[in-house]
């Protein structure tokens, strides 16, 4: 059983003696008790509220901070990103009008939200929004990527365990994986809010990107996010992030044999034929594949 099942029983009283004991002797244990402690002093229409995650953020480093310089940062990631799911859990549990949209591997999915904005979602991606207050209050948490198409109105914000994203009425895509962050604006304005607070405007065709706690900005001549074609792109990106996609779009373990899976990748695959795909991310970096059965790819370095 995975972590977040763990967690999805432990909140509803599920565990069974034996599961219970082992997981409260989890090093994060006293971590998810502190999460569910301050979403229990919310209201229901302010389940996501960024703040909440600050002080998450700021107490875990509080705790953690003596001799430890940085295992930190790398386990804040991996356990942030679980912060949006768990709250999200908590009020899906106790509150009935929280809306939870999820994708599979290999799966995308486009929803029509209460104020006719619509969200496509990429594989493997989790968004959550509160149905009974949207009029209010349009915001929503994500996890994973997604490409929105924002109807005018009031303030819009998407919020991820490393930066919120706010727009009045405009067309942008999010990406928020493990220790990579990055923001593409399509159409008006995007004001970025990172953690640390600080903010960024990005007009369109101004990218804004997070990747191993370096910031930089780019640009794209893309009017819409090349995963809503079937391609994933590309640029600069450790090629680790390039397999952690191609697992995600083609549903498939990739295991590395002599690769250094930190080298820069820029190109792209297609999502409709995996050979293609593994040819369009091996051999510009000089590598091989092998596939041995429906899931299973081994990609091979050079052993010279």
């Amino acid at each position: 059983m995975n972590t977040e099942d763990h967690i999805k029983k432990w909140l509803n009283d599920e565990l069974t003696p034996a599961e219970k004991e082992a997981f409260e002797q989890d090093e994060d244990f006293a971590l998810y008790q502190a999460i569910i402690g301050g979403a229990k002093k919310f209201k229901a229409s302010d389940f996501s509220e960024p703040k909440s995650f600050e002080d998450f953020k700021s107490a875990y480093e509080a705790q953690h901070s003596a001799g430890k310089t940085s295992n930190w940062r790398s386990k804040i990631l991996r356990i942030a990103g679980m912060v949006v799911i768990a709250i999200g859990i908590y009020y899906g549990v106790f509150y009935k009008t929280v809306a939870h949209i999820e994708t599979l591997a290999s799966e995308q999915t486009t929803i029509e939200l209460p104020d006719q904005s619509e969200v496509t979602l990429n594989a493997g991606s989790v968004i959550l929004y509160d149905k009974k207050d949207w009029e209010d209050n349009r915001r929503l948490t994500l996890s994973g990527e997604a490409y929105f198409k924002v109807a005018k109105g009031k303030t819009f914000d998407v919020i991820t365990s490393q930066a919120t994203v706010t727009v009045v009425g405009t067309e942008f895509n999010v990406k928020q994986r493990e220790n990579y962050f990055e923001v593409q604006c399509f159409e008006g304005i995007v004001r970025v809010t990172s953690r640390a607070g600080k903010t960024k405007e990005l007009l369109a065709g101004d990218t804004y990107r997070l990747l191993d706690d370096v910031y930089t900005w780019g640009k794209t001549t893309f009017v819409e996010p090349q995963w809503t074609q079937n391609r994933s792109t590309f640029k600069a990106v450790p090629f680790e992030a390039v397999i952690a996609e191609m697992e995600r779009q083609y549903d498939i373990k990739i295991i590395v044999d002599n690769v250094n899976t930190e080298r820069l990748f820029t190109g792209g695959f297609m999502h409709d034929d995996i050979e293609k795909a593994l040819l369009s991310v091996t051999e510009p970096m000089d590598l091989t594949f092998k596939i041995n059965g429906s899931n299973d790819v081994v990609i091979h370095g050079n052993k010279k």
